[in-house]
Protein backbone atom coordinates (compact mmCIF):
# COMPACT_ATOMS: atom_id res chain seq x y z
CA UNK A 1 0.00 0.00 0.00
CA UNK A 2 1.42 3.41 -1.15
CA UNK A 3 1.99 6.29 1.34
CA UNK A 4 0.24 8.62 -1.11
CA UNK A 5 -3.27 8.55 -3.45
CA UNK A 6 -4.73 10.04 -5.91
CA UNK A 7 -7.85 11.87 -6.07
CA UNK A 8 -9.41 13.14 -9.32
CA UNK A 9 -11.34 15.70 -7.88
CA UNK A 10 -14.31 16.44 -10.77
CA UNK A 11 -16.88 19.43 -11.19
CA UNK A 12 -19.63 20.85 -13.09
CA UNK A 13 -18.84 24.13 -14.93
CA UNK A 14 -20.54 27.03 -15.82
CA UNK A 15 -20.71 26.69 -19.87
CA UNK A 16 -24.21 27.58 -21.53
CA UNK A 17 -26.40 26.23 -22.71
CA UNK A 18 -25.08 23.11 -21.55
CA UNK A 19 -22.17 22.51 -18.58
CA UNK A 20 -19.24 20.77 -19.08
CA UNK A 21 -17.36 18.29 -16.64
CA UNK A 22 -14.19 19.37 -15.41
CA UNK A 23 -11.58 18.02 -13.44
CA UNK A 24 -7.99 17.83 -11.60
CA UNK A 25 -6.14 15.56 -9.54
CA UNK A 26 -4.58 16.00 -6.02
CA UNK A 27 -1.79 13.95 -3.98
CA UNK A 28 -3.03 13.10 -0.90
CA UNK A 29 -1.72 11.19 1.84
CA UNK A 30 -2.80 7.63 3.01
CA UNK A 31 -5.44 8.26 5.13
CA UNK A 32 -6.68 11.80 4.53
CA UNK A 33 -9.89 12.52 3.54
CA UNK A 34 -10.43 14.41 0.02
CA UNK A 35 -10.48 18.24 1.66
CA UNK A 36 -12.22 21.44 0.00
CA UNK A 37 -10.35 22.46 -2.78
CA UNK A 38 -10.31 25.21 -5.32
CA UNK A 39 -10.15 26.10 -8.97
CA UNK A 40 -9.83 29.27 -11.30
CA UNK A 41 -13.21 29.67 -12.02
CA UNK A 42 -12.46 32.97 -14.61
CA UNK A 43 -11.31 29.90 -16.70
CA UNK A 44 -14.63 27.97 -16.19
CA UNK A 45 -17.13 30.49 -16.94
CA UNK A 46 -17.59 30.23 -13.42
CA UNK A 47 -16.17 34.08 -12.22
CA UNK A 48 -14.51 36.89 -13.24
CA UNK A 49 -10.45 37.58 -13.46
CA UNK A 50 -10.58 39.53 -10.85
CA UNK A 51 -12.46 37.71 -8.16
CA UNK A 52 -11.80 34.25 -9.60
CA UNK A 53 -11.53 31.79 -6.73
CA UNK A 54 -14.23 28.95 -6.37
CA UNK A 55 -14.57 26.38 -3.86
CA UNK A 56 -14.77 22.56 -4.44
CA UNK A 57 -16.79 20.39 -1.82
CA UNK A 58 -16.62 16.64 -1.86
CA UNK A 59 -20.15 15.31 -1.97
CA UNK A 60 -19.53 12.11 -3.75
CA UNK A 61 -16.80 9.44 -3.99
CA UNK A 62 -15.77 6.19 -5.27
CA UNK A 63 -12.79 4.19 -6.37
CA UNK A 64 -11.04 5.27 -9.52
CA UNK A 65 -11.18 2.34 -12.34
CA UNK A 66 -8.79 4.02 -14.07
CA UNK A 67 -5.65 4.58 -11.98
CA UNK A 68 -7.24 1.91 -9.99
CA UNK A 69 -4.87 1.06 -6.60
CA UNK A 70 -6.42 3.45 -3.62
CA UNK A 71 -7.06 6.25 -6.15
CA UNK A 72 -10.64 7.78 -6.13
CA UNK A 73 -12.71 9.82 -8.11
CA UNK A 74 -14.15 13.07 -5.93
CA UNK A 75 -17.31 14.84 -7.41
CA UNK A 76 -17.53 17.96 -6.11
CA UNK A 77 -20.11 20.75 -5.32
CA UNK A 78 -18.97 24.07 -6.52
CA UNK A 79 -19.60 27.19 -3.73
CA UNK A 80 -18.72 30.43 -3.07
CA UNK A 81 -15.89 31.92 -0.79
CA UNK A 82 -18.38 32.35 1.78
CA UNK A 83 -19.66 28.79 1.21
CA UNK A 84 -22.73 29.15 -0.40
CA UNK A 85 -23.98 27.27 -3.10
CA UNK A 86 -22.30 28.70 -6.58
CA UNK A 87 -25.02 30.22 -8.80
CA UNK A 88 -24.19 26.95 -11.23
CA UNK A 89 -24.51 24.55 -8.35
CA UNK A 90 -27.57 22.76 -9.09
CA UNK A 91 -27.21 19.85 -6.87
CA UNK A 92 -27.87 22.00 -3.49
CA UNK A 93 -31.37 22.72 -4.79
CA UNK A 94 -32.10 18.92 -5.53
CA UNK A 95 -30.89 17.68 -2.53
CA UNK A 96 -32.78 19.92 -0.26
CA UNK A 97 -35.63 18.81 -2.73
CA UNK A 98 -34.92 15.46 -1.79
CA UNK A 99 -34.67 15.93 1.82
CA UNK A 100 -37.79 17.95 2.01
CA UNK A 101 -40.08 14.58 0.46
CA UNK A 102 -37.78 12.35 1.49
CA UNK A 103 -40.54 10.37 3.19
CA UNK A 104 -42.40 9.56 -0.58
CA UNK A 105 -38.65 7.64 -1.46
CA UNK A 106 -38.76 8.69 -4.81
CA UNK A 107 -36.26 6.02 -7.37
CA UNK A 108 -34.91 7.61 -10.38
CA UNK A 109 -33.56 5.37 -13.12
CA UNK A 110 -32.12 7.34 -16.05
CA UNK A 111 -31.13 5.97 -19.31
CA UNK A 112 -28.67 8.44 -21.02
CA UNK A 113 -28.32 8.05 -24.48
CA UNK A 114 -24.85 9.39 -26.40
CA UNK A 115 -23.32 9.37 -29.59
CA UNK A 116 -19.45 8.17 -30.20
CA UNK A 117 -17.82 10.59 -32.80
CA UNK A 118 -14.73 10.39 -34.57
CA UNK A 119 -13.30 13.08 -35.78
CA UNK A 120 -16.71 14.91 -37.34
CA UNK A 121 -18.46 12.15 -37.88
CA UNK A 122 -20.51 9.77 -36.23
CA UNK A 123 -19.25 5.90 -35.63
CA UNK A 124 -20.83 4.09 -38.69
CA UNK A 125 -20.53 6.91 -41.15
CA UNK A 126 -18.57 5.98 -44.26
CA UNK A 127 -15.48 8.43 -43.30
CA UNK A 128 -15.64 9.81 -47.22
CA UNK A 129 -19.30 11.38 -46.88
CA UNK A 130 -22.75 10.56 -47.17
CA UNK A 131 -24.61 8.32 -45.16
CA UNK A 132 -25.13 4.32 -43.78
CA UNK A 133 -28.51 2.55 -44.34
CA UNK A 134 -31.49 3.91 -42.93
CA UNK A 135 -32.53 2.99 -38.99
CA UNK A 136 -33.61 -0.19 -38.54
CA UNK A 137 -31.02 -3.04 -37.87
CA UNK A 138 -28.18 -0.67 -35.36
CA UNK A 139 -30.85 -0.65 -32.44
CA UNK A 140 -29.88 -3.43 -29.81
CA UNK A 141 -27.89 -4.91 -32.80
CA UNK A 142 -24.51 -7.28 -33.55
CA UNK A 143 -21.80 -7.65 -36.02
CA UNK A 144 -19.43 -5.31 -37.52
CA UNK A 145 -21.45 -4.24 -40.24
CA UNK A 146 -24.43 -2.71 -37.84
CA UNK A 147 -22.74 -2.10 -34.43
CA UNK A 148 -20.03 0.31 -33.47
CA UNK A 149 -17.76 1.32 -30.63
CA UNK A 150 -18.31 -1.70 -28.49
CA UNK A 151 -15.16 -2.07 -26.46
CA UNK A 152 -15.07 1.63 -25.44
CA UNK A 153 -18.69 0.70 -24.15
CA UNK A 154 -17.83 -2.58 -22.92
CA UNK A 155 -14.62 -0.55 -21.40
CA UNK A 156 -17.31 2.32 -19.97
CA UNK A 157 -19.28 -0.73 -18.33
CA UNK A 158 -16.61 -2.23 -16.62
CA UNK A 159 -15.15 1.14 -15.07
CA UNK A 160 -18.72 2.42 -14.14
CA UNK A 161 -19.08 -1.13 -12.14
CA UNK A 162 -15.73 -1.20 -10.37
CA UNK A 163 -16.28 2.36 -9.70
CA UNK A 164 -19.80 0.97 -7.90
CA UNK A 165 -21.60 3.51 -9.71
CA UNK A 166 -25.47 2.06 -10.04
CA UNK A 167 -25.36 1.38 -13.60
CA UNK A 168 -28.20 -1.18 -14.76
CA UNK A 169 -27.25 -1.93 -18.66
CA UNK A 170 -26.23 -1.13 -21.93
CA UNK A 171 -27.41 -0.79 -25.27
CA UNK A 172 -26.81 -0.26 -29.13
CA UNK A 173 -29.42 2.74 -29.90
CA UNK A 174 -31.49 3.34 -33.10
CA UNK A 175 -28.77 5.78 -34.71
CA UNK A 176 -24.98 4.38 -36.00
CA UNK A 177 -23.03 5.07 -33.17
CA UNK A 178 -25.79 5.96 -30.50
CA UNK A 179 -25.75 3.76 -27.38
CA UNK A 180 -27.14 3.87 -24.01
CA UNK A 181 -26.10 2.98 -20.00
CA UNK A 182 -28.64 3.30 -17.68
CA UNK A 183 -28.25 4.44 -14.19
CA UNK A 184 -30.44 3.48 -11.06
CA UNK A 185 -33.06 2.81 -9.46
CA UNK A 186 -31.82 5.12 -6.45
CA UNK A 187 -32.85 8.11 -5.12
CA UNK A 188 -31.93 11.65 -5.54
CA UNK A 189 -29.12 13.31 -5.77
CA UNK A 190 -27.66 10.00 -5.79
CA UNK A 191 -28.77 8.70 -9.03
CA UNK A 192 -27.52 12.24 -10.61
CA UNK A 193 -24.36 11.86 -8.90
CA UNK A 194 -23.26 8.87 -10.33
CA UNK A 195 -24.86 9.99 -13.84
CA UNK A 196 -22.41 12.36 -13.72
CA UNK A 197 -19.62 9.98 -13.07
CA UNK A 198 -20.28 7.86 -15.57
CA UNK A 199 -20.37 10.69 -17.88
CA UNK A 200 -16.80 11.77 -16.59
CA UNK A 201 -15.64 7.81 -17.23
CA UNK A 202 -17.28 8.25 -20.65
CA UNK A 203 -15.18 11.09 -21.92
CA UNK A 204 -11.91 10.34 -19.80
CA UNK A 205 -11.93 6.46 -21.41
CA UNK A 206 -12.91 7.73 -24.97
CA UNK A 207 -9.30 9.11 -24.97
CA UNK A 208 -8.03 6.23 -25.12
CA UNK A 209 -9.72 5.24 -28.22
CA UNK A 210 -9.41 8.46 -29.97
CA UNK A 211 -13.40 8.58 -30.04
CA UNK A 212 -15.62 11.14 -28.22
CA UNK A 213 -19.25 11.03 -27.20
CA UNK A 214 -21.65 13.50 -27.44
CA UNK A 215 -24.67 14.50 -26.08
CA UNK A 216 -26.18 16.58 -28.38
CA UNK A 217 -29.83 16.28 -28.78
CA UNK A 218 -29.82 16.23 -32.04
CA UNK A 219 -26.18 15.06 -33.57
CA UNK A 220 -27.07 14.62 -37.41
CA UNK A 221 -29.98 16.41 -38.96
CA UNK A 222 -32.50 14.95 -41.10
CA UNK A 223 -34.15 11.21 -40.45
CA UNK A 224 -32.14 9.87 -37.67
CA UNK A 225 -33.07 9.52 -33.84
CA UNK A 226 -32.14 12.09 -31.29
CA UNK A 227 -30.53 11.74 -28.17
CA UNK A 228 -32.11 11.57 -24.50
CA UNK A 229 -32.38 10.72 -21.00
CA UNK A 230 -35.56 8.98 -20.46
CA UNK A 231 -36.15 9.10 -17.14
CA UNK A 232 -38.07 6.63 -14.60
CA UNK A 233 -39.37 7.29 -11.56
CA UNK A 234 -41.87 5.93 -8.52
CA UNK A 235 -42.71 6.98 -5.01
CA UNK A 236 -43.82 4.39 -2.36
CA UNK A 237 -47.41 5.39 -3.74
CA UNK A 238 -47.02 4.82 -7.11
CA UNK A 239 -44.64 1.19 -6.19
CA UNK A 240 -48.14 0.20 -4.65
CA UNK A 241 -50.94 1.76 -7.01
CA UNK A 242 -51.82 2.29 -10.77
CA UNK A 243 -53.73 5.29 -9.93
CA UNK A 244 -50.72 6.93 -8.31
CA UNK A 245 -48.87 6.82 -11.15
CA UNK A 246 -51.43 7.83 -13.82
CA UNK A 247 -51.60 11.16 -10.96
CA UNK A 248 -48.31 11.80 -11.10
CA UNK A 249 -48.54 11.57 -15.05
CA UNK A 250 -51.21 14.20 -14.76
CA UNK A 251 -49.18 16.50 -12.53
CA UNK A 252 -46.58 16.51 -15.13
CA UNK A 253 -48.95 18.02 -17.79
CA UNK A 254 -49.73 20.75 -15.67
CA UNK A 255 -46.50 21.89 -15.40
CA UNK A 256 -45.07 20.94 -19.30
CA UNK A 257 -43.88 23.95 -20.18
CA UNK A 258 -41.55 24.25 -17.28
CA UNK A 259 -39.81 20.79 -17.62
CA UNK A 260 -39.08 21.51 -21.43
CA UNK A 261 -37.56 24.67 -20.46
CA UNK A 262 -35.11 22.67 -17.90
CA UNK A 263 -34.62 19.47 -19.73
CA UNK A 264 -31.83 20.22 -21.97
CA UNK A 265 -30.39 22.82 -24.85
CA UNK A 266 -31.89 21.73 -28.40
CA UNK A 267 -34.46 20.19 -27.23
CA UNK A 268 -37.00 21.54 -30.13
CA UNK A 269 -34.97 20.10 -32.56
CA UNK A 270 -35.45 16.23 -31.02
CA UNK A 271 -38.84 16.55 -29.57
CA UNK A 272 -40.81 17.18 -32.68
CA UNK A 273 -43.50 14.58 -32.52
CA UNK A 274 -41.32 11.99 -34.83
CA UNK A 275 -38.40 9.59 -34.10
CA UNK A 276 -40.35 7.80 -30.85
CA UNK A 277 -41.04 11.65 -29.75
CA UNK A 278 -44.10 14.02 -28.57
CA UNK A 279 -43.40 17.41 -29.85
CA UNK A 280 -42.29 19.26 -27.09
CA UNK A 281 -44.98 22.21 -27.53
CA UNK A 282 -47.72 19.46 -26.21
CA UNK A 283 -48.16 16.91 -23.45
CA UNK A 284 -49.37 13.61 -23.60
CA UNK A 285 -49.25 10.46 -21.52
CA UNK A 286 -50.20 6.87 -22.64
CA UNK A 287 -49.69 2.92 -21.85
CA UNK A 288 -46.66 1.44 -23.67
CA UNK A 289 -46.48 4.56 -25.65
CA UNK A 290 -43.48 5.94 -26.74
CA UNK A 291 -44.92 8.85 -28.69
CA UNK A 292 -46.36 10.39 -25.66
CA UNK A 293 -44.41 12.58 -23.55
CA UNK A 294 -44.83 10.12 -20.93
CA UNK A 295 -45.05 6.35 -21.02
CA UNK A 296 -46.00 4.33 -18.57
CA UNK A 297 -45.01 0.83 -19.17
CA UNK A 298 -47.77 -2.09 -20.30
CA UNK A 299 -46.39 -4.30 -17.20
CA UNK A 300 -47.31 -1.32 -14.57
CA UNK A 301 -50.68 -1.49 -16.12
CA UNK A 302 -51.13 -5.60 -15.45
CA UNK A 303 -49.27 -4.94 -12.09
CA UNK A 304 -51.45 -2.38 -10.90
CA UNK A 305 -48.22 -0.14 -10.10
CA UNK A 306 -44.94 0.67 -10.76
CA UNK A 307 -43.16 3.44 -12.63
CA UNK A 308 -43.51 5.74 -15.09
CA UNK A 309 -40.94 7.06 -17.74
CA UNK A 310 -41.02 10.78 -18.77
CA UNK A 311 -39.31 10.59 -22.40
CA UNK A 312 -38.75 14.57 -22.33
CA UNK A 313 -35.44 15.09 -20.75
CA UNK A 314 -32.45 15.42 -23.66
CA UNK A 315 -29.35 13.45 -23.47
CA UNK A 316 -27.52 17.19 -22.40
CA UNK A 317 -29.94 17.40 -19.20
CA UNK A 318 -28.68 18.32 -15.67
CA UNK A 319 -29.82 14.93 -14.41
CA UNK A 320 -29.64 17.70 -11.01
CA UNK A 321 -32.37 20.08 -12.20
CA UNK A 322 -34.67 16.81 -13.70
CA UNK A 323 -34.92 15.01 -10.65
CA UNK A 324 -35.58 17.98 -8.16
CA UNK A 325 -38.44 18.85 -10.93
CA UNK A 326 -39.71 15.78 -10.70
CA UNK A 327 -40.20 15.44 -7.49
CA UNK A 328 -41.20 19.30 -7.24
CA UNK A 329 -43.84 18.66 -9.38
CA UNK A 330 -45.66 15.61 -8.10
CA UNK A 331 -45.51 16.45 -4.77
CA UNK A 332 -46.23 20.14 -5.03
CA UNK A 333 -47.71 21.38 -8.24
Amino acid sequence: MSDRYQAEYIWIDGTEPTAKLRSKTRILSAGEKPPIWGFDGSSTNQASGDNSDVVLRPVFQCHDPIRKGDNILVLCETLLIDMTPHPTNTRAACAAMAEKHAASDTWFGIEQEYTLFEGSRPLGFPSGGGFPPPQGGYYCGVGADEVFGRPLIEAHMTACLEAGLKIAGINAEVMPGQWEFQIGPVVAPTAADHLWVARWLLYRIGEDFGISATLDAKPVAGDWNGAGAHTNFSTIAMRESFDACVTAAEALGRRADLHIANYGSGIESRLTGAHETARFDSFSFGVSDRGASVRIPWQVEVDGKGYIEDRRPNANCDPYLVTKLIIETIHEA
